[in-house]
C-alpha cells in the first residue's frame, strides 16, 4: 500500500513539474512581436513604395518651411515629418537586415507586380511564375529570392534573440511576419493563403 502511495505521489509531482515547464514554455509575446512586425514591415517597404510620395510630402515640407519663415516662429509642419518611427526591437543586426531589404525591395517589385514572386504564408517570398523572363532575369530573380528569405530568416532569428524568445517558438515569429508582409503587399500582388493556396491581393 505504502509503495503504491509512493508511485502515486512520485506521478502526480512529475506530471506537475511536466505542466509547469509546459506553462512556462508556451508563453508567447504576441502583442510585443505583433508591434514590431509592424513597424520593421512598414520601415522596410512603406518608404520604398512611396518615394514618390515621399518626394512629393518633401516639396511641401519645403514650401511650408518657406511659408513659415514669414511668418515667424509658428511651425505648420506636422510632427510626424519630424521625428523617424523607431522600434523597440532595435539592434544593430535589425538595422542592418532592415538596411539591406529595403535596398533590394526596389529590385523586387517589379517581379511582385509582374506576378513571378509572390508574399508566401511562412513569412518568406516564394517564386510562383517564371514565364516572360529571359535568362539574365530568372537569375536575378532567384539571387534575389534567396538573399530576401536568408534577411528574413534571420531577422526572425534576431528578434527572437532581442526579445528572448525560446527559438522553437520562431515559426510564431514568422506566421506574425507573414500576416504583416501580405497586408503591406500591394493590391495585385499575389498572396498564399493559409492553406497554401495563392491569389490576388484585392
Amino acid at each position: 500500500m505504502r509503495l503504491k502511495s509512493l508511485k502515486l505521489v512520485s506521478t502526480s509531482l512529475a506530471l506537475l513539474f511536466f505542466f509547469s515547464c509546459l506553462t512556462i514554455n508556451i508563453y508567447f509575446p504576441e502583442a510585443e512581436v505583433q508591434k514590431a512586425a509592424e513597424e520593421i514591415v512598414d520601415e522596410i517597404r512603406k518608404g520604398q513604395e512611396d518615394k514618390d510620395k515621399k518626394d512629393k510630402d518633401s516639396q511641401i515640407i519645403d514650401m511650408m518651411q518657406a511659408m513659415n519663415s514669414t511668418r515667424g516662429s509658428f511651425s505648420l509642419i506636422p510632427s510626424a515629418y519630424a521625428q523617424e518611427k523607431a522600434t523597440d526591437v532595435t539592434t544593430p543586426k535589425v538595422r542592418a537586415l532592415q538596411q539591406s531589404m529595403k535596398e533590394r525591395f526596389p529590385k523586387l517589385r517589379p517581379f511582385f507586380v509582374k506576378g513571378n514572386v509572390g508574399e508566401g504564408n511562412d513569412g518568406f517570398i516564394k517564386i510562383r511564375d517564371e514565364s516572360g523572363l529571359n535568362l539574365k532575369e530568372k537569375a536575378t530573380l532567384r539571387n534575389l529570392e534567396k538573399d530576401e528569405n536568408n534577411d528574413r530568416k534571420n531577422m526572425y532569428a534576431e528578434v527572437a534573440r532581442a526579445m528572448e524568445i525560446k527559438p522553437n517558438q520562431i515559426s510564431k515569429i514568422q506566421k506574425i511576419f507573414a500576416a504583416e508582409w501580405i497586408k503591406k503587399a500591394s493590391s495585385g500582388w499575389w498572396i498564399q493563403n493559409e492553406s497554401g493556396g495563392w491569389t490576388k491581393k484585392q
